[in-house]
């Protein structure tokens, strides 16, 4: 009854937070016609807002009410500690990938950058105008950008701010345009060759990353699905009466099973993970 009683539970929230079907557009299509009241369109935008604001950069937070949960059914503190453990791993893990997405984001904007340098160069203007134009429409950059816009604009040392801004994760591929930037400064025929072979570079350098990612998302997908085997196990046993949270939080050899398994399960996924992340970096 306890099982079931969480899984109406997460259904109906479910139901209420997530997409919402056809049922509920034909219910709101019958009681307010073929326009939502402003007052409910307003709510509804209100309370997404919310939610959104509330859990934007806070994900890992959402691993106190799993333990919680998990503790009341378990009728124990440990998942509760647990819980609380997990949450500065979670937020150094949701870090990690929001900076890794960041990275990409930069590097595809310099790929970006270069093509709207060939392009302002070969529509006839000259290389600092190209450059404050090209900086203008990549909006990726952020203080590196800014940093080059104003060396462009006050006549800077522009492959020097190019070389500093090559520093950041990210932006190494600014080293080559600097390289192209002191060969032709004075040329902006020859700088649009030299940006134009550098973005035809730096396009086949990021669809080769892709594709290994394709290739590598099928291992991602074994250790994940590695990682969840566990619980499902857990939740077969509960489901054909074995009590498997009562014996493992409740007695000793179920604490050291616990811990062992635990132990085990990360080493196996801290291992896994290695091995993917060397395919990616070879």
């Amino acid at each position: 009854m306890v099982h079931a009683a969480v899984l109406c539970a997460v259904m109906a929230v479910w139901l209420v937070v997530g997409a919402q079907g056809r049922s509920l557009r034909r219910a709101r299509t019958l009681f307010f016609g073929a326009n939502e009241q402003p007052l409910l369109q307003e709510w509804r935008w209100k309370a997404r807002a919310l939610v959104e604001k509330r859990l934007r950069g806070r994900w890992e937070w959402l691993c106190l009410p799993v333990a919680c949960a998990v503790a009341l059914l378990g009728r124990s503190v440990l998942p509760l500690i647990a819980g609380l453990v997990a949450v500065p791993l979670a937020r150094r893990w949701l870090e990690k990938r929001r900076a890794r997405g960041a990275e990409d984001a930069k590097g595809a904007g310099v790929v970006d950058l270069c093509g709207a340098l060939v392009g302002e160069l070969r529509a006839g203007h000259e290389p600092g105008q190209a450059l404050l134009v090209a900086v203008r429409d990549t909006d990726v950059l952020g203080e590196a950008g800014a940093r080059l816009s104003a060396a462009a604009r006050f006549g800077g040392d522009v492959p020097k701010a190019l070389v500093q801004a090559a520093g950041e994760p990210g932006l190494d591929g600014l080293a080559g345009v600097a390289a192209c930037w002191r060969v032709a400064v004075g040329s902006g025929a020859g700088l649009a060759a030299g940006l134009a072979r550098l973005e035809s570079a730096l396009r086949a350098d990021r669809r080769r990353r892709e594709e290994l990612r394709a290739q590598l998302s099928g291992a991602w997908s074994t250790v994940v699905l590695l990682a969840v085997l566990p619980v499902l196990g857990m939740g077969l046993g509960a489901a054909l009466g074995a009590r498997p949270l009562e014996v493992l939080l409740h007695s000793t050899a179920g604490l050291v099973c616990l811990v062992t398994g635990g132990l085990l399960e990360v080493c196996g996924l801290l291992w896994a993970a290695r091995i993917v992340r060397a395919g990616e970096a070879g």
